[in-house]
């Protein structure tokens, strides 16, 4: 943590109130101050007490160690180019939140975090694809890149992702905001899906937020993926090419596509294709349009398609679990938090906050008893 004078220090409380979308007086009322007093705090004129930054913290719902913290420099950029006034939304709050607990975690260097795998990109010659044979060619070397054949369906997209240091949170955050979005660390990146979507969804908006990293976007929030206009936004439209391509690689959706239209008619086709490779029907339908392996009516047909609980039950398919379902960490970081509590290097309460409730307590891995001359050292 570094030391920062007052007139810092308010500004970053200004910008979490902001955040959680609080006014002066709404924290004021909350910590027992006048809306002057907060109004002098957050312009660096009267200084704020421990325990008042205690109670600020808690009323905002940040840790008060988040006041002294270096941001991201990607969020300072992306912050920078909407001024100081503009408040978050409500997926930028949180890809900042995480983004500061991965770096927090980083900083204590946990080998099971993995953003080091990011290397491997430096060495990829990655540039940002201007044509569809480009993003098409992107898709290829990322699945080269995650160690996933050219022709495979990718079981658990989260965890293929990290391979390459990209670490995927998931929240639901309702239904009118962002799909995902995504910061760039100095090593590695987080995304962050919203969860309120259908899981085909979810993948496809994660295949995208990939597609940003690999080109190396500092920062990205996007708001409905893969309803891009070519003429309008023609880079997120190669980007969508690249999440399509990369969840149904051409050689292998187009054999597969005649051989089941050849054998089971178009429907179950779709619904068997659908399954295989965990993508939604309106992901699949424009899918086929772009490599021209169905006419008009049959996109229609497809993207119309709704898989019946009796669809599962007669073509006997895999239903695996929803991934990204509601609250979600990924993995490695779970992983790193949990070798930071066996280690006793943070608090089992500290540890509870960074898994984002996706654990309870009876969940943490039990520590050694310790011999009463012994000194506990949390990191908090």
């Amino acid at each position: 943590m570094a030391d920062i004078d007052a007139v810092t220090l308010g500004e970053r409380i200004r910008e979490a109130r902001k955040r959680a979308d609080l006014s002066q007086e709404d924290l004021g009322r909350a910590v027992g101050l006048e809306r002057t007093v907060v109004n002098k705090i957050e312009g660096g004129v009267r200084k704020v007490t421990a325990l008042e930054l205690s109670d600020i913290a808690a009323a905002i719902g940040v840790r008060m160690s988040t006041f002294f913290e270096e941001p991201v420099p990607a969020l300072v950029a992306h912050r920078s180019s909407q001024g100081l006034d503009t408040a978050d939304s409500q997926i930028d709050a949180l890809l900042a939140k995480f983004a500061s607990e991965v770096e927090f975690v980083a900083s204590l260097g946990v080998d099971e975090l993995g953003l080091d795998a990011a290397g491997v990109l430096a060495q990829a010659d990655i540039t940002q694809p201007s044509t569809n044979a480009e993003a098409e060619a992107l898709a290829v070397k990322a699945r080269d890149l995650m160690a996933l054949s050219a022709e495979e369906p990718i079981r658990r997209l989260s965890d293929c992702v990290a391979k390459v240091g990209l670490l995927a949170f998931s929240r639901d955050i309702g239904k009118d905001t962002a799909d995902a979005g995504t910061v760039l660390l100095p090593r590695g990146g987080v995304s962050l899906v919203n969860s309120h979507m259908k899981v085909g969804r979810r993948r496809l908006a994660l295949a995208h937020e990939l597609g940003h990293y690999l080109i190396a976007d500092a920062y990205t929030v996007d708001w409905r993926v893969a309803d891009h206009s070519d003429h309008v936004v023609p880079m997120e439209s190669r980007i969508d090419r690249f999440a399509r391509a990369l969840l149904l690689p051409k050689a292998a959706v187009t054999r597969q596509w005649h051989e089941k239209v050849a054998r089971s008619g178009v429907r179950r086709a779709a619904i068997l294709l659908a399954s295989e490779f965990r993508v939604d029907m309106a992901t699949l339908a424009t899918r086929l349009k772009e490599l021209g392996l169905a006419d008009s009516e049959a996109v229609v047909q497809v993207r119309k398609n709704r898989t019946t609980q009796a669809d599962i039950v007669e073509m006997n398919l895999y239903v695996p679990l929803e991934e990204m379902e509601g609250t979600t960490v990924p993995r490695p970081f779970a992983r790193a938090v949990l070798r930071l509590v066996r280690d006793e290097r943070i608090s089992r309460e500290r540890a509870l906050g960074l898994l984002q409730g996706t654990f309870d307590e009876t969940d943490l891995p039990h520590v050694r008893e310790r011999r009463a001359d012994e000194i506990w050292d949390f990191v908090s």
